[in-house]
């Protein structure tokens, strides 16, 4: 319901002069400042800052890449991440700014690093040695603002693993299941550590477990489709609904519950599922009408999505009337 519209409606029920009407309007609070601008823009707008700067640089050095010889490059990228973690020990109110600063320098050195010297290691052996160095960093500065893209940069080198470990092919085959299987599982203890479980450790807020629990449903089910659509099904499939539905299990309970967490799981069950059914309906082009199969096929898609909304919907207003909703 549109509450602005609701309150012209009642001043107009009422006959309300206009300054009652302006009376009503700022018993409703429009004309006043959101309660936590000020606490969220600021943090934002540093977020922004730190971001754009981090980028500039990069950008400002592959732009002068023929201009600064080897060393030149090696200083500059080492000074920034050196001046920018003195900054964050100097002041404890940019900490986090100036952390994604120097996590964002960490990996441009990293990446500077692996062009210069070409070692012949696996793209994803350098996203894990960023991530590991800048550990001891997130877990020192607790924060979104770093757990977020620390979590992002993670997931990158998960999949590179994935991928490297599988015949440096995106293609899911059945002799690639264990590989699989160990990546999804060092993506679930990566939603676990930013989730509740290990909340008391890192610090993690919301967004950081949203991000982690959000790349685990596009790794998932991004495997589990190839494998859905290959010529031969393998067992990804089954595994990867086994997995969300277990994430799903995970996040309804009341204590555990997030609502952004469960409608990403809830996509990617449906989504899996939709695609289950039409292999199913579509597969070798049997006897019967395409058209009815295809009507089949949206209204089980229709079904599925209204069920998942209510269930959702049920479980986030039972979170809100309890209190723990996060």
């Amino acid at each position: 319901m549109d509450l602005r519209l609701a309150l012209h409606e009642l001043a107009a029920q009422h006959r309300l002069d206009a300054a009652a009407a302006r009376r009503l309007q700022a018993l409703a609070g429009f004309d006043a400042e959101p309660a936590a601008l000020r606490r969220w823009l600021p943090i934002g707008m540093a977020v922004l800052a730190a971001a754009l700067l981090g980028l500039g640089l990069i950008f400002w050095v592959a732009a002068n890449w023929e201009v600064l010889g080897r060393f030149g490059r090696f200083a500059l990228l080492q000074g920034v991440v050196l001046l920018f973690g003195l900054g964050a020990l100097w002041r404890p109110a940019w900490r986090a700014p100036l952390g994604l600063l120097v996590w964002l320098g960490t990996g441009a050195l990293f990446a500077y690093f692996g062009q210069t010297y070409q070692t012949g290691a696996d793209p994803w052996s350098l996203f894990a040695l960023w991530a590991l160095l800048t550990l001891p960093l997130a877990l020192a500065l607790r924060s979104d603002l770093l757990w977020a893209p620390w979590v992002l940069g993670a997931f990158v080198g998960i999949a590179l693993w994935i991928q490297a470990h599988s015949g440096h092919s995106w293609q899911v085959g059945p002799d690639d299941l264990a590989v699989h299987a160990a990546g999804w599982a060092v993506a679930l203890l990566l939603v676990g550590a930013m989730g509740a479980p290990g909340r008391s450790v890192t610090g993690a807020g919301p967004w950081a477990l949203r991000t982690a629990a959000t790349l685990a449903v596009v790794v998932v089910t991004g495997t589990a489709l190839a494998a859905l659509f290959a010529r031969t099904i393998s067992a990804h499939y089954l595994l990867g609904l086994g997995v969300l539905a277990g994430m799903a299990a995970v996040f309804v309970p009341r204590r555990h519950f997030e609502v952004f967490v469960l409608s990403a799981v809830a996509l990617g069950l449906n989504t899996l599922l939709v695609a289950g059914l039409g292999r199913l309906l579509f597969e070798g082009g049997g006897a019967g009408d395409p058209i009815g199969r295809l009507l089949l096929l949206g209204c089980g898609a229709a079904a599925l999505l209204a069920g998942s909304v209510k269930v959702v919907l049920q479980l986030a207003r039972r979170a809100e009337a309890s209190g723990d909703a996060a």
